[in-house]
C-alpha cells in the first residue's frame, strides 16, 4: 500500500502518517524501488492502534509510552488514568452549567448585575443595593461605584462556602455605606494629610467586618486596587483597613 491507501484504509490522513512517522510512533516501512513507502498489513494494524488511542484523548507521547512498554498492564494504567481525568472534566462542566444555569436565571428575571457575572449572594446584595435608594449609589458616587467593583473582584477571590458569610456581613453595615461613601467622595481633591483622611478612616473602619479586614501590601495589586481613587481617598481606605486588622488580630 502507498502512504494515501494506508491512510484512507484507516481513516486518518497522509499528513498524520507523516507526522507519526516523525514523532516514530510509526516505523518506517521498507520503500519501492522508486523510493516510495511500502506499507504493509502490520503497518496498518499498528497505525489503526495509534488513530484508536489518540481518538481516546491519550497524547501522542503517551500513545508512545502505550506502545513502547508492556501493552497490557500499560495500556490499563493509562486507560484508568484518562477515565479519571474525564470524570474530573465532567464535574467541571456540570459546575460550569450549574453557574450558567444560575446566571441566566438571574438575567432572565433582570437581576443580573451591571457589574458583571458575580456569585447569586452578592447579585442579590448588589440589587437590593440598587432598591434601597442609598444617597451615596442614587447620586452616582464614584466611591459607591468603586466599591462595587472591589465587591466584584472580592467574590471572585472569596472561597464558595464563604460567599454567604460575606453578604451577611455587608448587610451588617449597609446601614452607614450611604455617609461613608459621601465623606470619601468628599476627599477627591484633598491632600492625604487632610484631617479628614483620619476621620474618615477611623469611621471607616469601625464598619468593616474582622472577616474582611486585611491590610493591602504596597505592590502592583495596590495600584491596581487604588487606581481609580484620589490620593486622600487612598489613604483613608489603607489607613482603615491596616486600624481595621489591627483591631481584629
Amino acid at each position: 500500500m502507498r502512504i494515501g491507501e494506508i491512510a484512507a484504509l484507516v481513516g486518518v490522513t497522509p499528513r498524520a502518517v507523516r507526522h507519526y512517522h516523525r514523532l516514530g510512533l510509526l516505523p518506517e516501512p521498507g520503500r519501492r524501488a522508486n523510493g516510495y513507502r511500502e506499507y504493509g498489513i502490520r503497518d496498518a494494524v499498528l497505525l489503526a492502534r495509534i488513530r484508536r488511542l489518540a481518538e481516546l484523548g491519550l497524547g501522542l507521547d503517551e500513545v508512545g509510552d502505550v506502545l513502547a512498554g508492556d501493552e497490557g498492564r500499560e495500556l490499563v494504567d493509562v486507560l484508568e488514568e484518562l477515565d479519571a481525568d474525564l470524570a474530573r472534566q465532567e464535574r467541571v462542566v456540570r459546575e460550569r452549567r450549574a453557574r450558567l444555569a444560575e446566571l441566566l436565571a438571574q438575567a432572565r428575571a433582570g437581576r443580573l448585575p451591571a457589574d458583571g457575572p458575580v456569585s447569586p449572594e452578592l447579585a442579590e446584595w448588589l440589587t437590593e443595593l440598587g432598591d434601597l435608594g442609598h444617597p451615596g449609589v442614587a447620586a452616582g458616587s464614584p466611591t459607591a461605584a468603586w466599591d462595587r467593583e472591589m465587591l466584584t473582584l472580592l467574590d471572585t477571590m472569596v472561597p464558595e462556602a464563604e460567599r454567604a458569610r460575606m453578604v451577611e456581613l455587608l448587610r451588617a453595615t449597609a446601614g452607614d455605606a450611604a455617609a461613608l461613601y459621601a465623606r470619601l467622595d468628599a476627599l477627591a481633591d484633598a491632600a492625604p494629610d487632610d484631617p479628614r483622611v483620619a476621620e474618615t478612616a477611623e469611621a471607616l473602619a469601625g464598619i468593616i467586618p474582622a472577616g474582611m479586614a486585611v491590610e493591602v501590601p504596597d505592590d502592583g495589586f495596590a495600584d491596581v486596587l487604588f487606581a481609580d481613587l484620589a490620593p486622600a481617598q487612598t489613604a483613608a481606605v489603607r489607613q482603615a483597613l491596616r486600624l481595621a486588622a489591627e483591631r481584629a488580630a
